[in-house]
């Protein structure tokens, strides 16, 4: 597996689909490399099962994910012995050929629409868009984790994708007796866990909240390793108003999973990532969801999560929650039974275990009937609004 920070997980839902993933292949008998950002034992250690081969990245913005991609392929050909690879984010197609070269059927997992992100550039965002194209050419499959960007890639590109959508990690039993620790009470405060990027409008969601007469804080959860000027401004929202609490980086997973447990509601601004692993978390922990309307987040959350598209329909919604929260609380149990139902990580890893064994036994759609033209359809619509 290649391409991501790598594991254990804490970072985000590539990180976070090679650990459910792999640890589950690696309990049906499969033996499985992840390759990991970090200057480790060269020689590679274990996590659940895993090898973890650590090797190091330019720290840089645009180009930490593609010089760390480019050493993995580089240790993956001197070293050899796999009979598959997976690749995350389309971005990384450009080392596809070498891969190939070495006789290694390569599967594709495709980001979101990373090139609709307000921090590239003009020059990123052609990248990232000609990436997808040799993505199409000349991987043997390709995965996508939501069916918005498998339509994306059928109207662009007129090719299939692989549909295998994350797990939703489900707290039966919830427990909130460590909230006290950050001086919340369950119940009484309202959650955002995004990174601090324009897409995920953690700015819109603070402004919001600040028009609103809401009592309950709005707990921030989140950072940006490259984003000091956005950061600038959601600090600057917050600033002014005492009701705003920001946590920063939450890393232990247990006070984690009592944040989303003890949420009166969970405030969603993703936009063009596909199936969002916090939004399916939150579920998991039955708690009410309010999502920035796209068509992602609408195919995740379904009918019972209330979306918004400005701060203003977004300080209605939480007014409205805090004066008659049963309803409220009502809807996270309907949307934890749907992640329950939907959204399971046994179920994905059998989709990725069924393709791999066939693209390792010949199978591809390289060449294949439905034909993988790499020109894109004049008619380029973005899905993210």
């Amino acid at each position: 597996m290649i391409g991501t920070r790598g594991v254990p997980a804490r970072y985000g839902g590539f990180e976070t689909a090679v650990e459910e993933i792999g640890r589950r292949l690696v309990e049906r008998g499969q033996e499985v490399t992840v390759y990991c950002r970090g200057d480790g034992d060269p020689g590679g250690r274990d996590h659940l099962g895993m090898r973890l081969v650590h090797l190091p990245a330019v720290h840089a913005r645009s180009l930490e994910t593609l010089s760390h991609t480019a050493v993995s392929v580089a240790h993956l050909w001197r070293t050899g012995g796999h009979d598959v690879a997976t690749v995350f984010n389309a971005a990384n197609a450009p080392f596809l050929p070498a891969l190939r070269a070495a006789h290694v059927p390569v599967a594709v997992h495709v980001d979101g629409l990373e090139w609709q992100r307000d921090k590239w550039s003009g020059t990123g965002r052609h990248y990232y868009r000609w990436a997808e194209s040799l993505a199409v050419r000349w991987a043997d499959a390709l995965i996508a984790d939501a069916q918005g960007i498998a339509d994306y890639y059928r109207r662009e590109f007129g090719v299939d994708t692989e549909l295998l959508a994350y797990g939703a990690p489900i707290q039966p039993a919830p427990r909130t007796d460590r909230l006290a620790e950050l001086g919340l009470t369950a119940g009484s405060y309202h959650l955002v866990v995004a990174r601090f990027e324009p897409e995920n409008h953690v700015a819109e969601i603070v402004d919001g909240y600040r028009r609103s007469n809401a009592r309950n804080p709005l707990v921030v959860v989140g950072s940006a390793p490259y984003g000091d000027r956005y950061t600038a401004r959601v600090r600057d929202l917050a600033g002014a108003d005492p009701r705003v609490v920001l946590l920063g980086g939450v890393w232990d997973q247990e006070l984690l999973d009592q944040l989303y447990a003890g949420c009166a509601t969970y405030l969603h601004g993703h936009s063009v990532g596909g199936t969002n692993p916090s939004l399916l978390r939150a579920m998991g922990a039955a708690a009410p969801v309010v999502a920035f309307d796209v068509v992602f987040n609408r195919e995740v959350a379904g009918p019972d999560a209330r979306f918004f598209t400005s701060p203003d329909q977004l300080r209605g919604i939480v007014e409205r929650a805090e004066a008659d929260p049963v309803p409220v609380a009502e809807s996270g149990r309907r949307l934890q039974a749907r992640a329950a139902s939907r959204y399971r990580w046994d179920e994905v890893a059998d989709g990725y275990e069924s393709l791999l064994k066939r693209l390792a036994a010949g199978e591809s759609a390289r060449g294949s009937a439905s034909g993988r033209r790499v020109g894109r359809s004049r008619s380029s619509e973005p899905v993210r609004r």
